[in-house]
C-alpha cells in the first residue's frame, strides 16, 4: 500500500473534503477523489492534467535529508521535519501526524505572513515608541536637573560668601547623580536599539523569504516572534527634589539643603503586546442619540461635591462635612465613614479601598477595613483632588502654602507610588511656564492611554499631559450652547478613552476624544448645577448635583 495515501486520514480530496484522494491535477495543483475527477474536468475554461496521486511529479519540494534522491512529499509534525515515502515506509513515522507538503508549505507561508504583520504593525511600533519615550525622558531628566541646579544657585546667592564652597559641592553631587541616571537610561536605550535592530533584521529576512518564494527557505523558517514578545524591564527613574533650609552658620553644610536620591529600579513597562491567544479589541461603543436618565439617587445632603464608583451597584459621595457615605442605586446608605475634619475629594483604589484628601490637615488618607490610615502628609503644599491610576499610583493636585515665599503661588500634580513615595511632579511646560493656574478647583482623572486630564476651573481650560508630564493639548470649550466662559468643574474618562467634562457655566457635559476633539454635549438630562461626575465599568455616567443633593445615573453609550 502506498504510504503517501495510507499513512494519514488528512489526505482527503481538496474538493469534497470527505473521500480519500486518488488523483492529482498537476496543472491546477489540486488533489481529487474518484467521484470529483469528472466535476473537475468539466471546467473547460482551464487546461487539466489528471494523473494518479502516486504518480504525480514534484519539482520544488525539498530533498530528503536521509534519502538524497528522494523529494519530501509529506511533513511529520511530531518530528518537525520533511519526510519522503521511503522514510514513511521505514516505519519510523508510524502513528505520527503527517501533512501533505503543499499544505504544510501553505500553512508555513501563512504563519510567516502573520508573524511579519505582527512584527511590523504590533511589535515594531511599540519598540520605536519606547525608544522615543526614552529620548523624551532623558530630556526631562536633563531639564529637571537643570532646574535643580538653578534653584540651588538662587538659594546660594542669599547666603554669605562662605556658602560658595558648599554650593559647588552640591552642584557636583547633582552632576554626578545626573550622569548616573542618564547612564542608566543610555544603557536601557542601547538595549532597546539593539532589540529594535534585531527586530528590523528579522523583518527584512522574512520579506526576503517571501519575495524569493523559495520553498526550502520557507519550510526551514522558524518564528522568533516569542523572543520579541517579552519586553525588557523599564528603568524606573525617581527624580530627586530640592528642599531648602534656613541658614545655620554653625551647621552650614547640613542646613543648606537636602536632595533626595532614590534608587534606580526596573518596573514593567506600560505597554502590553498581544499574545498569540489574544483576541481583538471590542469595537467602539456608539453613543446614544439621546442620553437618558436611568436612576436618580437622593442623598439628601447639600452642597454635594464628589461622586465615585465603588462598583456598578455602589457609589461613594461626599459634601462639605466630615462624613462620606456609600449608596446603592435605590438610594439606601450602605456604609458611612466618619472622619475628623472636612473632606476635600474622594477616589477608590483598584482593590476597592476609599481614598480621600483633607486640605486642613494637608493629608491624603485611606480607609481600610473601616480604619482610617494616613498615607501622605505635606508641609509646604496643600492637597485637594485625587485619582487612582491603572497602575495603582495616586495623582494628587495641590497648591503651595502662600505663607512660604520659596514656593509662593504654585500649583502642581504629584504622582505617588503604591508605597506612597513621590515619583513625579508635573508643574511646568517645555518653556518652563506653569501648566496650571493657582486655584484649588482642579479635578483630575487618568485616561485609558495614561494621559493625565485636569479640569482647571480658574484657567477656564482642560489641561491634558501624557504620562511623562508633557503637555498634549488644552481644551477651552466649544461655542455651541455656551452662555458664558467655559468653566470646567469636574472631569472623568470612560472605556473608549473619551473625556467627559462638566461645564459649570451651562449645566451640560462636554465629551471629547482622547486627542481633544469635541464629540458632543449631554445637555438634555435636566442637570441642575452639576458638580462631580464619574463613570462605572459599564460606561454609565454618574453626575452629582451641587444644590439638590441628587446623583443622576445617565446612559449615553
Amino acid at each position: 500500500m502506498d504510504p503517501r495515501t495510507s499513512a494519514q486520514e488528512l489526505l482527503l480530496c481538496d474538493l469534497c473534503q470527505t473521500a480519500a484522494l486518488q488523483s492529482h491535477c498537476e496543472l491546477c495543483q489540486i488533489n481529487l477523489c474518484k467521484a470529483c475527477v469528472g466535476d473537475h474536468l468539466s471546467d473547460s475554461s482551464k487546461r487539466h492534467n489528471v494523473v494518479p496521486y502516486k504518480h504525480r511529479t514534484f519539482s520544488d519540494f525539498p530533498k530528503c535529508q536521509n534519502h538524497s534522491k528522494k523529494q519530501c512529499e509529506l511533513y511529520c509534525k511530531k518530528c518537525d521535519i520533511p519526510v519522503c515515502t521511503t522514510c514513511i515506509s521505514s516505519g519510523k513515522h508510524t502513528g505520527h501526524d503527517l501533512l501533505d507538503m503543499r499544505k504544510f508549505i501553505s500553512s508555513k507561508t501563512e504563519e510567516l505572513g502573520r508573524d511579519l504583520t505582527e512584527l511590523e504593525k504590533e511589535f515594531n511600533p511599540v519598540y520605536e515608541k519606547i525608544a522615543s519615550d526614552l529620548k523624551t525622558e532623558k530630556a526631562h531628566v536633563v531639564g529637571h536637573f537643570e532646574k535643580l541646579t538653578t534653584t540651588i544657585t538662587q538659594q546660594g546667592e542669599d547666603w554669605h560668601r562662605e556658602i560658595n564652597i558648599i554650593v559647588n559641592k552640591r552642584k557636583s553631587e547633582i552632576g554626578e547623580m545626573k550622569e548616573k541616571y542618564l547612564a542608566s537610561l543610555n544603557e536601557e536605550e542601547e538595549k532597546i536599539m539593539e532589540i529594535t535592530s534585531d527586530l528590523n533584521e528579522s523583518i527584512l529576512e522574512m520579506k526576503k523569504i517571501l519575495d524569493a518564494n523559495d520553498v526550502s527557505r520557507t519550510s526551514a523558517y522558524k518564528s522568533r516572534n516569542d523572543e520579541f514578545r517579552s519586553l525588557p524591564p523599564k528603568i524606573n527613574i525617581s527624580l530627586p527634589s530640592f528642599f531648602p533650609h534656613q541658614i545655620n552658620r554653625e551647621q552650614l553644610y547640613q542646613s543648606f539643603c537636602s536632595v533626595s536620591a532614590l534608587p534606580i529600579t526596573s518596573v514593567p513597562r506600560g505597554y502590553i503586546l498581544k499574545t498569540k491567544e489574544a483576541v481583538s479589541c471590542p469595537s467602539p461603543k456608539p453613543m446614544l442619540d439621546e442620553p437618558e436618565i436611568i436612576t436618580t439617587i437622593d442623598t439628601r445632603y447639600n452642597p454635594l461635591f464628589s461622586v465615585t464608583c465603588l462598583s456598578d451597584e455602589e457609589i461613594w459621595t461626599c459634601w462639605n462635612t466630615d462624613i462620606i457615605n456609600s449608596y446603592n442605586k435605590e438610594g439606601k446608605v450602605l456604609k458611612l465613614v466618619q472622619t475628623s475634619m472636612r473632606i476635600g475629594d474622594i477616589a477608590v483604589t483598584n482593590s476597592g479601598d476609599l481614598v480621600y484628601t483633607n486640605d486642613i490637615t494637608r493629608t491624603v488618607n485611606i480607609v481600610k477595613n473601616s480604619q482610617i490610615q494616613e498615607l501622605i502628609r505635606l508641609q509646604e503644599w496643600i492637597p485637594y483632588y485625587v485619582c487612582v491610576t491603572s497602575t495603582a499610583d495616586l495623582l494628587v493636585t495641590m497648591l503651595s502654602n502662600e505663607k512660604r515665599s520659596i514656593v509662593d503661588k504654585q500649583s502642581r500634580v504629584v504622582r505617588y507610588s503604591d508605597s506612597n513615595i513621590e515619583k513625579q511632579s508635573i508643574q511646568f511646560d517645555d518653556k518652563n511656564d506653569p501648566l496650571f493656574s493657582y486655584h484649588h478647583l482642579k479635578n483630575i482623572s487618568e485616561n485609558r492611554n495614561q494621559d493625565i486630564c485636569v479640569a482647571d476651573y480658574k484657567a477656564k481650560s482642560v489641561v491634558v499631559v501624557n504620562k511623562a508630564g508633557t503637555l498634549r493639548f488644552r481644551y477651552n470649550g466649544h461655542p455651541y450652547n455656551q452662555s458664558g466662559p467655559f468653566k470646567p468643574q469636574s472631569i472623568t474618562t470612560d472605556s473608549q478613552s473619551q473625556i467627559l467634562i462638566i461645564n459649570n457655566n451651562d449645566n451640560c457635559i462636554h465629551i471629547l476624544d482622547q486627542d481633544g476633539q469635541f464629540l458632543r454635549y449631554i445637555d438634555n438630562c435636566d442637570l441642575k448645577r452639576p458638580w462631580g461626575l464619574c463613570v462605572d465599568k459599564k460606561d454609565n455616567l454618574y453626575v452629582a448635583e451641587f444644590l439638590s443633593g441628587k446623583v443622576k445615573q445617565i446612559k449615553y453609550m
